[in-house]
């Protein structure tokens, strides 16, 4: 085995160095590759040469061009057979490696390439194996489907790539893999890359490579020069509130949010929705179409912020991505390198910052070794910050409008309002301002009891589940069981000043709703303090709540849209009897938003 490590040498190696044919070098230079990186020198020759290669590259080092270039370089676009395979460990990684090779052979007449993966129907990928795919990409379990039902054929495969082979370890496909391997041709070239070198990687390298080239690349150095680190320590206020005032006051192209569970996806990105910041969520239970519409709206810049969990840290290339936050830490360290991987692509700088707990400040040393960099502490923008970012966006947004719209009829009335009232001009001015930031005050105040978010106390209590156990394991008179915030709590007073009117909501129990997610989707939608809302009845597909009489319509319309767990409301009036108001537990009471 020949041995290349990488000797961080400064020196610019231009593509055109590297005997690709012009039809590539055309491709790249104009795509914008200026130089090529570390891994993409050491393996494009060689891999031009005929020799295997075993690359030890971490993600985000440039190796789909390594691999792909090369390959497309000995493709006959006339045999309508596929002469390229590439394993990926994830359908996003799968789909990111063929867009990147559409990209680099688009001046190569008839080439095709296939994309198969789980999650989407056979029917599509049929078609195009049939019309004559000379690359395939695919995840280890839909290629062996392929195999099996002889839809995919390798009789004339020269060149096969196993990427990301360590994540493909880790996630169980060892033996697929080795299936797949058995089936290629003895003259296939391999190509494996890998992030580490364990020892079932290199038993497979061992088996199935014929005396390959050795390239190590060392990456971490890249990461850290294009990544600042930074963590703040969750005290004080809520983490979805720090969240809110990171997207309102820090610049950003996009923005990726990663959470703990998939629940977590559709709770945060609906609390970020309901404050004004429009989010998408992207988790496993989410249907192949769903997740690629999701990933071409942030690519697109139709939306900024995604909200996802680690299912999708490793193949999500979005370059427009310059912010990521760790709202959950990961559950393991090297996680946390793929997750902030997510942003400073392609030489571009990025920031990602981690919301840490107390008890969870030692993973920042942990962090700063993987990545040899620095965690900085982060200091959260406070309230006078909001409020001075506020009042110059309104500052521009009118200037804007007195120098783009004519305003000649709108002083003519101010001024009549003026003149027929004990009004000036500037109280008319202040009035109407007042009204505009009512949904968003100029002017925030501060929370002035910090509480924990209802998911981090549902995380504590389930933590402290078996304590809370063995205290209350003794049967109560009334025969029941159960934790101390299992207990019946103090009602909270009721209202006696309120004439409810009773409304029907199109959410339920089957689709996840809570009474706390009603209460906060109305509260934080028309401002709405939770004390005028009132009982609160949960059935499978629909809710009755009890809200004051007289809403005013303009309010009554913006209920319509609001949506709970992805569902409407649409709101209506209703005759149904409600049970008097019930005691709120504090975990269904709204966050307060500035």
């Amino acid at each position: 085995m020949t041995e290349q490590m990488n000797t961080q040498s400064t020196e610019v190696v231009g593509f055109d160095s590297l005997g690709l044919p012009e039809n590539l070098l055309t491709a790249v230079t104009s795509i914008g590759f200026s130089s090529a990186t570390a891994i993409q020198a050491k393996t494009i020759p060689p891999l031009l040469a005929g020799k295997d290669v075993l690359g030890e590259a971490q993600t985000g080092t440039g190796k789909t061009a390594a691999f792909g270039l090369p390959a497309l370089a000995k493709i006959d676009t006339s045999i309508k057979k596929p002469q390229l395979m590439v394993l990926a460990p994830t359908r996003e990684l799968a789909m990111q490696v063929a867009e990147a090779i559409e990209s680099f052979g688009k001046n190569m007449k008839g080439l095709r390439v296939a994309t198969l993966y789980g999650g989407q129907s056979y029917g599509p990928q049929f078609q195009q194996l049939e019309r004559g795919a000379q690359v395939v990409v695919g995840t280890p379990g839909r290629l062996m489907d392929h195999l099996r039902r002889k839809s995919l054929k390798l009789s004339d495969l020269s060149v096969c790539v196993l990427d990301e082979a360590d994540e493909m370890l880790n996630m169980g496909f060892l033996e697929d893999i080795q299936w797949i391997l058995d089936h290629l041709p003895e003259s296939t070239q391999m190509c494996l890359f890998s992030a580490t070198m364990p020892p079932a990687i290199r038993k497979i390298a061992n088996r199935f490579l014929k005396d390959p080239e050795h390239i190590k690349i060392e990456a971490v150095k890249k990461a850290k020069a294009n990544i600042s680190q930074f963590a703040w320590k969750v005290s004080g206020i809520t983490k979805m509130t720090a969240l809110e005032r990171i997207a309102e006051i820090v610049d950003y192209d996009a923005m990726i949010i990663f959470v703990r569970t998939r629940n977590d996806t559709v709770d945060v990105a609906e609390k970020l929705e309901r404050a004004g910041y429009p989010a998408l969520a992207l988790n496993g239970d989410m249907n192949q179409a769903q997740r690629e519409r999701c990933i071409d709206q942030m690519k697109s810049g139709k939306s900024s912020i995604l909200v996802a969990t680690d299912v999708v840290a490793r193949g999500l290339d979005i370059p427009r991505i310059s912010l990521v936050i760790n709202y959950d830490l990961p559950g393991d360290n090297e996680a946390y390198v793929h997750r902030i991987g997510r942003t400073g692509r392609a030489g571009r700088e990025g920031t990602s910052i981690a919301f840490v707990r107390p008890r969870e400040m030692y993973s920042l040393r942990h962090y700063e070794r993987l990545t040899s960099g620095k965690v900085e502490m982060y200091e959260l923008p406070n309230i006078q910050e909001i409020g001075k970012k506020r009042i110059e966006r309104a500052r521009v947004e009118m200037a804007g409008i007195v120098e783009a719209k004519d305003l000649a009829n709108m002083r003519e009335i101010v001024e009549a309002m003026a003149n027929e009232s004990d009004m000036s001009m500037i109280d008319l001015a202040a009035a109407l301002l007042y009204q505009k930031q009512l949904k968003q005050p100029l002017q925030p105040k501060e929370d002035p009891k910090p509480r924990r978010d209802a998911r981090e106390r549902s995380s504590r209590d389930r933590n402290d589940r078996g304590r809370d156990n063995r205290r209350d394991s003794r049967t109560d008179r009334a025969g029941q069981r159960g934790s101390r915030d299992e207990r019946p709590r103090k009602a909270k007073v009721n209202r006696t000043d309120v004439d409810w009117q009773t409304y029907r909501l199109e959410v339920g129990k089957d689709h996840g709703a809570r009474p706390g997610d009603i209460v906060g989707a109305i509260a934080n939608e028309i401002s709405l303090d939770s004390s005028y809302i009132g009982a609160i009845n949960l059935h499978e597909k629909h809710s009755f709540v009890q809200l004051p009489k007289g809403i005013p319509a303009d309010l009554f319309k913006q209920l319509k849209g609001v949506r709970v767990r992805r569902q409407p409301l649409a709101i209506s009036a209703s005759d149904e009897q409600v049970a008097s108001q019930r005691p709120r537990r504090r975990s269904e009471r709204p966050a307060r938003h500035n």
